[in-house]
Formats: C-alpha cells, sequence, structure tokens
C-alpha cells in the first residue's frame, strides 16, 4: 500500500472514499531484554537520548504500522484514513503498540 495514502485526517485531499471498509488494526507486544535494560541504564548514567529505547519504539511502531497496512489490504483498502497510535504497557517491561484507522478504497479525482 502507498504510504502517502494513510492519513490522520478523516478525507484525502484530491481522492474520494468509494468504499468503507472499517477499522483496521495491527498490535504487537514487546519486552525489554536484560542487555538493553543494561545499556539503557548506561546511557541513563549519561542522560540525553536513550537510543537503545528509542531505536526500539521506533521499530515497534512501524511494525505496527505495517501490520495494520496487511490487515488494510487483505481485506481490499488502498487506503487508511483517520490513523492513529496508542500504546499501553501490560505489566513492567512489556508494552503493547496498537496502530489503527478506517480502511477505505478510494480515487482519484
Amino acid at each position: 500500500m502507498d504510504h502517502s495514502l494513510v492519513t490522520t485526517n478523516f478525507q484525502l485531499d484530491g481522492y474520494r472514499i468509494v468504499k468503507n471498509f472499517g477499522v483496521v488494526r495491527g498490535i504487537v507486544v514487546r519486552s525489554r531484554s536484560v542487555f538493553g535494560n543494561i545499556g539503557a541504564g548506561l546511557q541513563i548514567l549519561f542522560g540525553g537520548n536513550i537510543t537503545l529505547y528509542t531505536e526500539l519504539c521506533e521499530q515497534t511502531r512501524r511494525d505496527a504500522f505495517e501490520l495494520m497496512l496487511q490487515h488494510a489490504q487483505a481485506i481490499g483498502a488502498n487506503s487508511v484514513i483517520g490513523f492513529r497510535y496508542d500504546a499501553t504497557e501490560i505489566m513492567a517491561g512489556v508494552s503493547e503498540v496498537l496502530a489503527y484507522g478506517t480502511a477505505c478504497y478510494v480515487e482519484k479525482i
């Protein structure tokens, strides 16, 4: 799916919605590894951006986003509108990231 056809808006400029398929989602649950926690602990001592956690968060969001797109494509959509992320800590060190939106089929105007 063309990433330019995914938007947080509820319409796509220059396109019209032909069909609405409903909500699609991608869910990823990740935990921090012991080694990652040790490395991040060392970074905490020096302050600033904790790159190990930043990379973990970026990868988790990217994976959830791609799963959502796969779900949308599987039902015949070519776009996702109203796209959002949500994150929940399930337990200490374990987080869920949810990417969701409304799957649509759009045509260029």
